[in-house]
């Protein structure tokens, strides 16, 4: 679990990236370009996830640029999808970009799927969250959480192990679809790691297991859980990126009352990785979205959606984190866990729990 990813697991191991105090940069020719072409095609970008609305807004009213959101709620396996189902297609329904889970970054470079680009802040990104030739990197990571309605559920989890007992029937559910879902998959991997005690090579058979456990119990509930959900009391707890339960917090403003936990096994992070379609109608404002999304506004426009920035090392070496963002995050020490799967652990978790999910759990999410 460690060979990847040693010594990014939290903000307070993160060992400081070398700085070369780049400021966002970017050339008039690209600027032209993108306008040239007026518009950028996005797909999956909620608006609540990490900030993606004020990080959008800000590039539109920095470029002027018309932003087409295809389907926000889709999942990484969908996004790929659209690429393939659009190579020929230069209208509205052809993605520009990607933002993908990690795995998802390299199966779509060898299916020839995506195009290289490297941004000014390139340095910055550790050489263990990017493609070494730019075709794709890794932009921001949270960790799995366990968001809580604390209006019906009284007594919070704080571990995977809880959710299987009697006071939270017919109560947890994934934020997405185990069979596509990156955010789903990874729930399914974290529960397995907590289950066979920190094992990678037994989490996603575990997981699976857990959640045929979970769904036996009448605990599980096949929704995929969103805010709304969370509110009606659909779905009373979600397994979710912190990111995104932290942001629901202050969206639904105490009506419920939402708690957010970090589990105290089993804690994986993930990290989502940028990516320019090989066939995009727009290539330039594509570049031009990359860049900025890896300058200092972009990055800390992440902070502000409570993500940990991929460049979070050298912005703080720099001191240009604002403290007050910072301490609207939950405490470092709650991350001193947190493991980093490996691209090969992803790709072989992947596998096994969308290929089996319908015949050991057999529970249709949607």
């Amino acid at each position: 679990m460690k060979a990847a990813w040693a010594g990014i697991g939290s903000v307070s191991a993160l060992a400081l990236v070398a700085s070369a105090g780049l400021a966002f940069a970017q050339s008039d020719d690209l600027v032209a370009a993108a306008k040239k072409e007026g518009q950028l095609t996005v797909i999956a970008l909620p608006h609540d996830w990490c900030g993606y609305g004020t990080v959008i807004d800000g590039f539109k009213q920095k470029y002027g640029l018309t932003v087409n959101e295809l389907n926000p709620d889709a999942g990484s396996g969908d996004e790929i999808e659209a690429i393939k189902a659009n190579k020929g297609n230069t209208g509205p329904q052809a993605p520009d970009v990607i933002d993908v889970g990690l795995s998802f970054g390299p199966s779509a470079k060898a299916d020839g799927l995506i195009q290289p680009y490297k941004v000014s802040t390139w340095s910055e990104i550790p050489d263990s969250a990017k493609d070494p030739e730019g075709y794709w990197y890794g932009d921001y990571y949270g960790v799995l959480s366990f968001e809580v309605n604390k209006d019906i559920v009284t007594k919070s989890p704080e571990d995977w192990s809880d959710l299987l007992k009697s006071d939270y029937a017919n109560s947890v559910a994934l934020a997405g679809d185990p069979r596509a879902s990156n955010q789903a998959i990874q729930g399914v991997y974290a529960a397995g790691l907590s289950k066979a005690g920190g094992d990678a090579a037994k989490a996603a058979e575990e997981g699976l297991k857990y959640f045929a456990e979970l769904s036996k119990a009448g605990n599980f509930v096949p929704v995929i859980g969103k805010a709304a959900s969370l509110a009606q009391g659909a779905t009373p707890i979600i397994i979710r990126w912190d990111y995104n339960a932290l942001a629901d917090r202050d969206t639904l403003k105490g009506n419920p009352n939402v708690d957010v936990v970090i589990p105290k096994t089993g804690v994986v992070a993930g990290v989502y990785v940028q990516a320019i379609s090989a066939f995009a109608p727009h290539p330039n404002a594509a570049k031009l979205w990359m860049e900025y999304l890896y300058s200092d506004e972009g990055q800390l426009g992440w902070l502000k959606g409570y993500c940990h920035p991929i460049r979070f090392n050298a912005l703080a070496k720099a001191g240009k984190i604002p403290q007050d963002l910072l301490a609207k995050m939950p405490p470092a020490e709650a991350y001193a866990k947190a493991v980093f799967p490996t691209l090969e652990e992803q790709n072989s978790a992947k596998a096994e729990i969308t290929k089996k999910w319908d015949s050991v759990v057999g529970a249709n999410v949607k």
